[in-house]
């Protein structure tokens, strides 16, 4: 399975702005994004930002390995609601993502605090986007 998202920019770095869309399944077509939208507007009312997206992935990731690994365990949630909290940090040779915090609200009926627990950790590191992290990361590129 592959998944495309596409990202154009024009202008320089700081000064250029972009988009970003998703062609196959069009959940957003030509979202706008910039230096300026991911740094200095704090509320994100005015587009979006990678780290915002990475966040978004994570979020709905869990969420679903989550309700994956309960049925396989014989329970169904009622619900799962899971927050993903990016850091981005500056650091001495630039920015990094240094953390996801993931917040989870979620209503099981008839399962155990140490199964739900056991559960909940096994979901989070089989989470596709949780092994991405450490993933390798290939380029192709072609200058014109």
């Amino acid at each position: 399975m592959k998944r495309i998202a596409k990202a154009v920019w024009n202008g320089s770095g700081t000064e250029g702005s972009g988009t970003l869309s998703t062609p196959q399944s069009k959940a957003f077509v030509d979202l706008p994004y910039s230096v300026k939208l991911r740094f200095e507007n704090e509320d994100g009312t005015k587009g979006t930002n990678p780290e915002e997206l990475i966040a978004a992935a994570h979020a709905g990731c869990y969420a679903m390995a989550l309700s994956v690994g309960l049925e396989k365990q014989g329970y169904k949630a009622d619900s799962i609601e899971t927050k993903a909290t990016l850091s981005l940090d500056k650091q001495d040779n630039g920015w990094a993502i240094t953390k996801i915090d993931l917040k989870l609200d979620a209503k099981v009926p008839d399962i155990s605090e140490e199964k739900f627990g056991e559960i909940a950790k096994a979901s989070k590191e089989g989470c596709p986007v949780s092994k991405l992290l450490n993933a390798e990361i290939t380029l192709d590129y072609t200058l014109n």
